[in-house]
This record gives C-alpha cells, sequence and structure tokens, in this order.
C-alpha cells in the first residue's frame, strides 16, 4: 500500500517558540514602520490567515500586494537568521528518526502540510538535517491560503500529479487545525501532543491516532502506517 505522509512543522518536528514573534515585530517595522500592538495566535495557522490579522489589526491595509511585502520582510529575516537556526530552537525528540525511518520504505512519501511560508519551512528542517527525506517541492504551504485545509488539497494534488495515486494520506500535526484540515478531506489524521495542545483536546478535535510524542520510533512508524488501513 503507498502512504503519503504530511507533516506539519512547529511543534511538531521543530522547536522555535518565540521566533515568531520576533519576526512578526521586525517585519511589521520594516514593512510600514509601526510599533507591536497586537500578536496572533499562531499554532496551526497559515501565514497568510496570520497576515492579514497582524496587519488588520495595526490598521493598515491588507491586500494581496501588502501581505506579499509582508511575507519578504520575513523571508529576509529568516535568510538573516538562517545561520543561527541551530541555536534558536530545537528538533524534538524522535523527529530525525521517524523521518529516516520512513524513508527506508519503498512505499512512503513525506511531504508538509505547514503554515510555513516554503522558504521559512526549508530553513527550519536544515537547521537540524531534517529535510533530506522530505519533498519539498509537493508540499503545501501557508502562503498559499489562510484556510489549512486548502493546503492539504493543494499537497495531495501536487502529490499526486508527480508520484501517481496514493492508497492513504496521513495528516500529522499538533493542533486541532491540523486535524480539520486532514478530516476536510479525509485523510487519516495523527495528532501529535508535543505543541500547545493536550492529548485529550486532539482526540476531541477528531484525531484517529494521538500520540504523546515521536520518541519510539517503531511505535510511531506502526502508527503511521497502519493508521492508513482503517
Amino acid at each position: 500500500m503507498r502512504t503519503l505522509v504530511l507533516w506539519d512543522i512547529d511543534l511538531t518536528l521543530v522547536d522555535y517558540s518565540g521566533i515568531g514573534r520576533r519576526w512578526y515585530t521586525e517585519a511589521l517595522t520594516a514593512v510600514v514602520g509601526v510599533p507591536l500592538k497586537h500578536l496572533p495566535s499562531f499554532p496551526g495557522r497559515t501565514e497568510r490567515s496570520l497576515a492579514r490579522e497582524f496587519l488588520t489589526a495595526h490598521g493598515l491595509e491588507h491586500s494581496d500586494e501588502q501581505v506579499e511585502r509582508f511575507f519578504a520582510a520575513l523571508t529576509a529575516l529568516a535568510e538573516q537568521d538562517r545561520p543561527a537556526l541551530p541555536a534558536l530552537g530545537r528538533a524534538l525528540t524522535g523527529a530525525p528518526e521517524i523521518l529516516a525511518e520512513l524513508a527506508t520504505r519503498e512505499n512512503v512519501v513525506q511531504s508538509l502540510v505547514t503554515g510555513n511560508l516554503p522558504v521559512l519551512a526549508s530553513y527550519k528542517l536544515e537547521a537540524f538535517d531534517l529535510h533530506h527525506h522530505i519533498d519539498f517541492e509537493i508540499g503545501g504551504y501557508g502562503s498559499l491560503s489562510e484556510h489549512r485545509h486548502e493546503l492539504v488539497a493543494a499537497a495531495i494534488a501536487q502529490s499526486s500529479a508527480k508520484h501517481g495515486e496514493f492508497d492513504s494520506v496521513v495528516v500529522v500535526g499538533d493542533t486541532p487545525h491540523d486535524v480539520a484540515a486532514g478530516l476536510h478531506h479525509g485523510t487519516t489524521t495523527v495528532g501529535v501532543a508535543t505543541g500547545r495542545f493536550t492529548a485529550e483536546q486532539l482526540v476531541e478535535s477528531g484525531a484517529h491516532v494521538t500520540l504523546a510524542d515521536l520518541s519510539d520510533t517503531p511505535a510511531v512508524a506502526q502508527a503511521l502506517l497502519a493508521s492508513g488501513t482503517r
């Protein structure tokens, strides 16, 4: 059976807590020169959704052009911080091992559904050498839409176009937003309680499988691949 595994990044594979606040604050100053008054809630959100809320909350135009300017500022900040990212965050326990393990399975393709911009996604994983086993070309990224389920749709369509049809699709993330996006398209959803939400909250949101973390590689691999046969 061929399986597509779509990973969330922040607080699922890596933890860069605090960096989003700093990048958004500095991007706001760079784009429009005003101080921070409001910071949106980040978990499970897409970059396009966050940018629109952020700009609106500061009384600023949130047209596509302005949002793209904001994205450019975020990208510049990530480029600036790229050499220091290993010291600014950490890979979550078990993340390197499970990515490497799934990469040994000929019938598994790994990509992303993440609220991050594509370049931020690449840098965040590259910092901890997690990028080798991910097909970035077919991911669903936060620049695409304010709605996370549209990121899942994009990732599935691009994955199928490149690799052929899959028997199962598994969406993995740490928030109810990740779960809801997967459920919207009938995928198997796996909640990982390594972020701001408890295992109980992820179960309540509809996750088919809930994991405390990614530390037990064989058990996680079995859960991800067996869950696709539900």
